[in-house]
């Protein structure tokens, strides 16, 4: 008799992403394993599922070998956000490249499917627009975000070789720029910048213009699509992107945060990074296609979640200081 419960592993599970994911899966019925090094992930992300007797926690890092018995693999470790990855730019790339060489083996090993999170940062700054997955990107190698750009960018290759050369069901999703609650208050990223000084009318800083463009699908949306893509069919390995094709300037972000947390903050800019994109906006043609899906969270709704979320978390961190 076929197993109705499967036993799935996240790794970064206990991160932004990672623990919305386990939540997701554990009340779907299965069995989560959750692995996290706890670098940019945190226990209290995972809290609510401690103590049932189908949500297992794992301190790991998974540039090291694992050897567990599971049925599908979704690899979501590695720092997502400029100040994390280039915080440790040697360790990222070997987190996206060690750890992909890893998963597979494990995969391979036992058989499993295995979701690979990879980034619409493999685009780099990109000449088309919107970015379909047949474009191969414009990226800098040696750049400062070439750690995480390159090191994902290098996933992608491991997985589909592992694809062509041992028959391993892979599937490969783009993940565009994705906010709500747990994100992490000091990551570095703009909804959670803009709120955090919104919330503590603290200067907004906005880096560049401001008319550099992205696109922010809220956090249920991207794992409904991760969900949807590893349940499609084995010929559909992707690479897949999934975001929101809605577009807004970084200015009109800032701008939209002050108006509804009412906030005192005045917008100030700051110099441009290295090799910041000036647009950004997934092509979701092929999820609509292939899995039905398309976000339906907008983001006045999403950002009041996210809002709330930071919040509570900043008055809770008030009362405790």
């Amino acid at each position: 008799m076929k197993r109705q419960r499967k036993r799935v592993l996240v790794t970064g599970g206990a991160g932004f992403l990672g623990s919305h994911l386990c939540e997701r899966l554990h009340a779907l019925g299965h069995d989560v394993l959750c692995v996290d090094n706890f670098y940019t992930g945190t226990k209290e992300n995972v809290l609510a599922l401690r103590d049932s007797p189908h949500f297992e926690l794992m301190r790991h890092d998974i540039t090291f070998p694992l050897y567990v018995e599971v049925d599908e693999i979704f690899n979501l470790a590695c720092p997502a956000s400029p100040v994390h990855y280039q915080f440790d730019p040697v360790q990222t790339t070997k987190t996206s490249v060690h750890g992909a060489i890893n998963m597979l083996g494990l995969a391979k090993r036992v058989r499993a499917t295995i979701l690979q999170a990879s980034t619409s940062e493999v685009y780099g700054d990109p000449e088309v627009h919107p970015q379909p997955e047949s474009y191969w990107g414009r990226v800098n190698p040696v750049g400062p975000r070439a750690c995480y750009d390159e090191g994902k960018r290098c996933a992608e290759t491991l997985f589909f070789d592992y694809h062509r050369q041992h028959g391993l069901p892979i599937k490969v999703a783009r993940i565009f720029n994705t906010y709500g609650p747990r994100m992490h208050p000091n990551d570095g990223r703009v909804v959670s910048n803009f709120i955090v000084q919104a919330l503590g009318n603290a200067p907004i800083s906005v880096y560049g213009d401001g008319t550099q463009t992205r696109s922010f699908c809220y956090v249920d949306d991207l794992i409904d699509g991760l969900l949807r893509l590893m349940a499609s069919e084995p010929a559909l390995t992707g690479p897949v992107n999934l975001g929101n094709p809605a577009e807004l300037s970084v200015r009109e972000l800032a701008e939209r945060i002050v108006a509804m947390t009412g906030s005192r903050s005045p917008i100030v800019h700051q110099p441009a990074p290295p090799d910041d994109p000036t647009q950004r906006r997934p092509d979701i043609g092929l999820a609509s296609k292939h899995l039905g899906w398309a976000p339906r969270v907008g983001l006045d709704e999403g950002l009041a979640r996210t809002v709330e979320y930071f919040d509570k978390l900043l008055a809770n961190s008030s009362l405790t200081n």
